[in-house]
């Protein structure tokens, strides 16, 4: 059995830094954590990650001076957080070898999606995602339940695998229409339409998995909320 992925987190600000590196960690990664960059050199070489989280804003050398250090002395993938949300400033993190952005504030159940996301294009966490009957091939696009395919639309697919990828952890609407729209400013009523339709699929092959957190929004799990 491979190794678990190992993910280097540095973010000065210590209320974030250690949630996300608690929810990193309950998906089964290795982390280790640092308010700054003055070990970089250090964590590459001793630590090995496969992924790099780093702060854009930190003391010393920025999050964008350290994504460089890390591209010249490490394979590993690098997401930035960042408030800053600015097209030039984006670009600027995708020249320095970004392979995500997530922007302040974001919710940890995105960020650890993204996280996901990237160290499974990487190889380095499993392709398929298990949630009680219910498995997902992300790269085939390909949902069974209870053994059986399910026909799903192409909308349909992106919303059960973003819920899949984040599976336990209750998301908003927004976020939803974020990840799987690519933007907020629709009509959230797309969510309820699109999560009625998947259900009714699920449904007939087995009892409810995509459950409605009152006032919050929607959790994929095998126990009912």
């Amino acid at each position: 059995m491979p190794s678990p992925a190992r993910v280097l987190l540095i973010d000065d600000d210590e209320t974030i830094r250690v949630s996300v590196a608690r929810s990193l960690r309950d998906e089964g990664l290795v982390v280790l954590d640092a308010p700054d960059g003055s070990g970089l050199h250090r964590d590459l070489a001793a630590f090995v990650p496969d992924l790099v989280v780093l702060d854009w804003m930190l003391p010393g050398a920025s999050g964008i001076q350290l994504a460089g250090s890390v591209r010249t002395s490490s394979d590993a993938a690098i997401v930035m957080l960042t408030a800053r949300d600015d097209v030039e400033d984006r670009l600027r993190g995708f020249a320095e070898g970004a392979d995500d952005y997530v922007v302040k504030p974001f919710a940890i159940a995105e960020l650890v999606a993204r996280v996901t996301a990237v160290l499974r294009r990487r190889g380095r966490v499993p392709a398929v995602i298990q949630v009680g009957d219910l498995v997902l091939d992300p790269d085939a696009a390909v949902a069974r339940r209870a053994g059986v395919v399910l026909e799903l639309t192409a909308t349909e697919f992106r919303l059960l695998a973003f819920l899949a990828e984040s599976r336990g952890r209750t998301l908003s609407k927004g976020q939803i229409l974020t990840q799987v729209w690519g933007y907020d400013s629709v009509d959230p009523n797309l969510v309820e339409v699109h999560l009625s339709a998947l259900r009714r699929k699920m449904e007939v092959h087995g009892p409810r998995l995509v459950h409605t957190v009152r006032g919050l929004g929607y959790r994929l799990s095998a126990v009912a909320a």
